[in-house]
């Protein structure tokens, strides 16, 4: 695609390129230019695209494009013509907010519907007119069981973020919600990965559809430096809290495999002087929201979250993203060291490794082709002679020998980073297990 192609080039209406004009948004990206003609065009579409990429405007901006192109000639309450379906309600706010923020001229009405806040404004907003509907799966069901949405006007079908619908076991409810959808229609599937359950997905709902890619199968991000510790598991905590203060690190987003380890490395952390919070499944709507808020804005250090609580969440120029576990699945890895490095900026994940977690290391490093340099562990951290309380005592810590391209002896380089231009921002309302984006100010919309 010509580096000269724009939003208008790609036959948008003037008052969408006007709303992107607004945010400050010239230039498409690589999934929004191939995808915004496949959508256009009425075909299907099977698209791989991660967080980051400006997937969620590579099906917003056409979808509003042909609801301008055939207005609706009659009200009708509660039946949208779009249906967006989200693993989370982070990442169904955050699309939302785009679809509001990209219609701001436009006389297209959107609502959002999530789990874990009280049903009844959805009812009463679903009395009015709705042309897009952003909603997660299960609370979308509430909604059909009690007959508060009609889904049989249904033009367009949006599957977001589908590999991570799969994952939280949401095929089930997928399959319910397409019995109650209009049989002809056009169906647009996007995921990071396309695994062979995605594949199987795609047969099932999408008809002879366009495919697009815009990245290698997960590669990671050149501008993210990844490094290794090898360090017990007992200890990590108190590595982590050494080399946060040490550096004096501002923006932390940490990542471990369970809520229960999340909330315990939080409560340390704010131990030893941190500002930092969990963000989980568990916690309720208030404190997710609080969460996000004080890590976005500043006010806390380190968010501390579990894969699928951060699932999307795009934080504006994330510096540091810390693996304190890795995760059991290497895709997860490049998920979660996507948060980091984003258009143009650059960034740094570091893992902390246990002996036990080493197997997963290997697989990630198959995975991203390519081996992650350890570095020793800081000379002037002294391990402390209590393990963790809650943690079994594994043996002593690993010091790893130098790798070729390692060798840095220290925490890791605390490099002025440059700043990017991209687009991040905060989230309004969110959601029933995790994330995805909001659009911010930048260079691309999101």
């Amino acid at each position: 695609m010509s580096t000269q192609t724009t939003f208008a080039s790609l036959g948008l209406d003037d008052r969408i390129v006007r709303a992107l004009h607004e945010e400050q948004y010239e230039t498409p990206t690589p999934i929004q230019a191939q995808s915004i003609p496949v959508v256009l065009s009425g075909r299907d579409l099977l698209a791989a695209a991660q967080t980051g990429t400006g997937k969620t405007a590579g099906f917003t901006l056409p979808i509003l494009q042909k609801l301008i192109e055939k207005p609706r000639t009659a009200k009708v309450a509660g039946a949208p013509r779009v249906l967006v379906l989200t693993p989370t309600r982070e990442l169904a706010a955050q699309v939302h907010e785009s679809v509001v923020t990209y219609s701001r001229h436009l006389t297209c009405v959107a609502q959002v519907m999530f789990g874990g806040v009280n049903i009844n404004p959805q009812i009463r907003a679903l009395k009015g007119r709705v042309d897009i509907l952003v909603a997660t799966p299960g609370r979308l069901l509430d909604h059909v069981g009690q007959k508060t949405v009609d889904l049989s006007q249904v033009e367009i079908l949006v599957l977001d973020e589908a590999d991570r619908m799969l994952d939280m076991g949401f095929i089930h409810d997928i399959r319910r919600v397409l019995k109650y959808l209009p049989k002809t229609r056009q169906n647009l599937l996007f995921s990071a990965t396309f695994s062979d359950e995605i594949r199987d997905l795609a047969k099932r709902t999408l008809g002879n559809p366009v495919e697009v890619s815009v990245a290698p199968k997960n590669v990671t991000a050149d501008r993210v430096e990844q490094v290794v510790y090898h360090v017990d598991q007992s200890q990590k905590r108190d590595l982590l809290s050494h080399i946060i203060r040490g550096h004096g690190w501002h923006q932390v987003l940490v990542f471990t495999r369970t809520k229960h380890g999340a909330n315990r490395l939080a409560e340390k952390l704010v131990k030893d002087g941190l500002s930092a919070a969990a963000i989980h499944g568990n916690k309720s709507q208030n404190a997710r929201t609080r969460a996000l808020d004080g890590f976005k804005n500043g006010k806390l250090s380190v968010l501390v979250a579990t894969d699928i609580a951060a699932r999307g969440l795009d934080i504006e120029d994330l510096p540091q993203v810390v693996n304190f576990e890795l995760p059991n699945v290497a895709e997860d890895y490049v998920h979660r060291i996507g948060r980091t490095g984003r258009a143009g900026a650059e960034g740094e994940a570091m893992s902390l490794v246990d002996k036990a977690e080493v197997k997963h290391l290997k697989a990630i490093e198959r995975l991203i082709g390519r081996t992650i340099p350890m570095r020793d562990l800081p000379t002037d951290w002294v391990p402390s002679a209590k393990p963790d309380a809650d943690r079994p005592e594994r043996g002593s810590s690993l010091r790893p020998q130098h790798r070729s391209g390692a060798g840095r002896s220290g925490a890791p380089s605390n490099r002025p980073r440059r700043s990017g231009s991209r687009p991040g921002g905060s989230t309004t309302s969110p959601a029933r297990r995790g994330g995805d984006r909001r659009t911010g100010r930048g260079a691309r919309p999101s």
